[in-house]
């Protein structure tokens, strides 16, 4: 059973910083897969946000270029989104998704996600 956990959400203001973790378990070979961060806030459409490969290149939505970063610890099975210079419109929920790039459909995995508020 594989499970992707979300952790490091919170109260910010703005422009302070927040590290958020997603951490695979399981049969899972962490190294041989994507990771991808989205965010969703009320009312609006889930957006991705960053995306790491299992080649540690990365990808990032021109609304946070600059200010977030992604990064991946594969010993720890865990991807990190830094976030600095949040600002409110940051505000969502923020899911983590870990997907094979060759077998994407059945080898797709969702967290819970995990609420980042930014406000004074």
């Amino acid at each position: 059973q594989v499970q992707v956990v979300e952790s490091g959400g919170g109260l910010v203001q703005p422009g302070g910083s927040l590290r958020l973790s997603c951490t695979g378990s399981g049969k899972l070979t962490f190294r041989d897969y994507r990771v991808e961060w989205y965010r969703q806030a009320p009312g609006k459409q889930r957006e991705l946000v960053a995306a790491i490969s299992n080649i540690e290149s990365a990808d990032y939505a021109d609304s946070v270029k600059g200010r977030f970063t992604i990064s991946r610890d594969n010993a720890k099975k865990t991807v990190y989104l830094q976030m600095n210079s949040l600002k409110t419109e940051d505000t969502a929920v923020y899911y983590c998704n870990v997907r094979h790039p060759l077998y994407r459909d059945s080898l797709n995995y969702w967290g819970q996600g995990t609420q980042v508020t930014v406000s004074s």
